[in-house]
C-alpha cells in the first residue's frame, strides 16, 4: 500500500505582486506561512505513520512550505529540482500583464514541443522532468510520502501517477490552488492507483 500527498505551495510574494512565477524565486508571504501551518495540521490529521518522507521543489516558496510541514511532523525533507514549476523564460519576475500581452498558446498540432519566443520550457521538457521526479519518488522505500510542489506541476505529478503516456500529456490540466492537498493512493492487493481527492482546501478556510 502506498500513499502520496501532493501539496501545492502556499501564497508566495510573487502572487501578491502580480508577477510571473516559473523559476522566479520568491518566498512565502505572512499569509502563506499561516496557510502552510494549516496544511501541516491537516496532514498531521490525515497521516497515521510517524515518519512520512517529504520531498519538495527546491524553489523558496515550495521549500518554505515544506519546512513548516516538516517541523510539524518532526521529520526532515529532501529537495528535488525536477519538481520545479514550468520555466517561463524571459517572462519570469515580470508583471503578469506583461506576459498576458505577449503570450501565444501552443498550436493544436504541436502542443508538446512548441517553444515561445520568450524562451519558456516546452511542455515536453517540463513534463519530462516532473515524470523523472515521480520515478525517483515512486522508487523510494517509503509507504507514505508528501510531495510539495507548484500549481501546474501538480497536474503532471498526477499524470505520472496514473501512468499517462507523455505523448498524451499535452492535453491535461488540473485545477490547483495555493495550499491545496491531493491524495494519491495505491492499494496493496490490486495495485490500482487512485486519486482519492484532488486539491482539497477546506483547511484554508478563514485564512
Amino acid at each position: 500500500m502506498r500513499d502520496i500527498y501532493v501539496v501545492t505551495h502556499t501564497e508566495s510574494q510573487h502572487h501578491v505582486e502580480g508577477r510571473v512565477g516559473g523559476w522566479y524565486d520568491t518566498g512565502l508571504t505572512e499569509r502563506g506561512r499561516r496557510q502552510a501551518d494549516a496544511v501541516a495540521a491537516r496532514l498531521s490529521d490525515l497521516i497515521e505513520v510517524d515518519s512520512p518522507r517529504i520531498v519538495t521543489s527546491d524553489l523558496a516558496r515550495a521549500r518554505e512550505t515544506a519546512e513548516r510541514i516538516a517541523s510539524r511532523l518532526g521529520v526532515s525533507f529532501t529537495e528535488m529540482s525536477d519538481l520545479r514549476e514550468m520555466s517561463q523564460g524571459s517572462a519570469e519576475g515580470k508583471p503578469q500583464a506583461w506576459l498576458d500581452e505577449r503570450f501565444i498558446p501552443a498550436p493544436e498540432d504541436n502542443r508538446l514541443d512548441f517553444r515561445s519566443a520568450l524562451g519558456a520550457e516546452t511542455k515536453r521538457e517540463f513534463a519530462g522532468h516532473v515524470y523523472r521526479a515521480m520515478d525517483a519518488i515512486l522508487g523510494a522505500d517509503a509507504p507514505v510520502q508528501i510531495v510539495v510542489t507548484h500549481g501546474f506541476t501538480m497536474t503532471f505529478v498526477v499524470a505520472a501517477w496514473v501512468r499517462m503516456p507523455l505523448e498524451a500529456a499535452g492535453y491535461i490540466n488540473l485545477r490547483a490552488t495555493s495550499g491545496g492537498i491531493t491524495h494519491l493512493h495505491e492499494d496493496d492487493f490490486f495495485r490500482n492507483r487512485q486519486v482519492r481527492f484532488l486539491n482539497e482546501t477546506r483547511h484554508l478556510e478563514g485564512i
